[in-house]
């Protein structure tokens, strides 16, 4: 008996149009290997390096459909063979939202006859019958747009832990230059500059003196309460969008005291919400 939970382990099949390259994009973005129309017959050897950890991946996505020519034989077979069962996805859509999907992407349907896109679309849901049958989650991806196809696969299939944000905090100095893999940037420029103090321009903003300069200002807190509102504001639209990493940059004139201080009091107020938080001060000591 292995340890793996059906989550780690996800396979994503369905009708051509229908949104596993979303699917399988988003599951990348989360974490997942994600492997695209590997064939069936391969799948075993692949989970079993994984098992056995000859490869370093924790957890892995296969998207899989009928565009492998021997898909419909040899999947049902494999699935059975698997030593661990994965969490089977089966995306599917109306005939007409595929057939206007086919259209205006101006590609031709794996199984249309004649550039008939409605009866390659037809024959294949007949052909896939059976392995949606098979399937832990049908999604009917009709009408949805990629925003709601990503919510639906996180609320229906993810685990909460899974689901949970991962907020990177950096510090930064303006003259070094902007963090690139920023989302937001804070400015802390305007807020009361301990640089210009001598007995507190050689420490940096972890100590209790640059701390409470900077904390005990007026404006600092003022400014404290009005940034908390808002990233608190912010958080549950980013977890709802299906974002699985955000980072939050604070800056200030050469990184050491302020931006320091304001994203150690932006960390402690987001761990007292019970939230995944990682600090960097990338120019804390240049």
């Amino acid at each position: 008996m292995n340890n793996y939970k059906n989550s780690d382990f996800i396979v994503v099949t369905g009708l051509s149009g229908s949104g596993k390259t979303v699917v399988s994009r988003f599951l990348e973005d989360l974490g997942y290997y994600c492997v695209d129309n590997l064939p069936a017959k391969l799948i075993p050897e692949l989970v079993d390096m994984w098992l056995k950890r000859k490869v370093e991946i924790d957890k892995i996505a296969l998207v899989v459909d009928i565009r492998e020519p021997n898909f419909l034989t040899d999947f049902p077979q494999v699935l059975k063979q698997l030593k661990v069962k994965p969490l089977l996805i089966f995306l599917e859509a109306s005939d007409e939202s595929l057939v206007k999907r086919f259209s205006e992407s101006r590609r031709p349907h794996p199984l249309a006859k004649k550039g008939s896109i409605l009866g390659g679309v037809r024959l294949e849901r007949k052909k896939l019958a059976g392995i949606k049958n098979m399937a832990d989650e049908v999604i009917d991806t009709t009408g949805l747009t990629i925003s709601q196809l990503k919510e639906l696969v996180a609320d229906r299939v993810l685990r909460k832990k899974q689901r949970k944000l991962q907020i990177n905090l950096v510090s930064f100095g303006y003259k070094y230059g902007l963090p690139l893999d920023s989302d937001l940037v804070i400015d802390t420029r305007f807020l009361p500059n301990p640089f210009y103090l001598d007995e507190l321009r050689s420490l940096d903003g972890k100590s209790k003196k640059v701390k409470e300069f900077v904390l005990n200002s007026e404006e600092t807190s003022a400014f404290l309460n009005k940034l908390y509102e808002f990233i608190d504001h912010l958080l549950p639209a980013f977890i709802k969008e299906g974002k699985s990493t955000l980072t939050i940059s604070v800056g200030c004139t050469g990184g050491k005291h302020r931006s320091v201080v304001i994203a150690e009091a932006l960390r402690n107020h987001l761990r007292q919400k019970k939230l995944a938080v990682r600090i960097i001060h990338r120019d804390i000591y240049k």
